[in-house]
């Protein structure tokens, strides 16, 4: 997702509240905001995937290796 991308969800948000959105628009803006979701998902999901985490005992466990193990907690 690029800003032309966020500039253009800013500008259908505020022709709708302004005029409304014609179909197309409405459509087009659905499309640009499940892509941000899916961007804003993928970006936290990389993140949370380089965090490691500090056990009692002083071992290191990375939440990545929790996910694949699929250990819940």
């Amino acid at each position: 997702m690029d800003r032309k991308d966020l500039d253009r969800i800013n500008e259908l948000y505020r022709k709708s509240k302004d005029i409304g959105l014609t179909e197309e628009e409405k459509v087009e803006q659905r499309q640009l905001r499940e892509a941000y979701v899916k961007a804003v998902h993928n970006n936290l999901r990389g993140t949370l995937e380089n965090i490691s985490i500090k056990n009692p005992d002083g071992t290191i466990t990375d939440l990545k290796d929790i996910r694949k193990k699929g250990i819940q907690g």
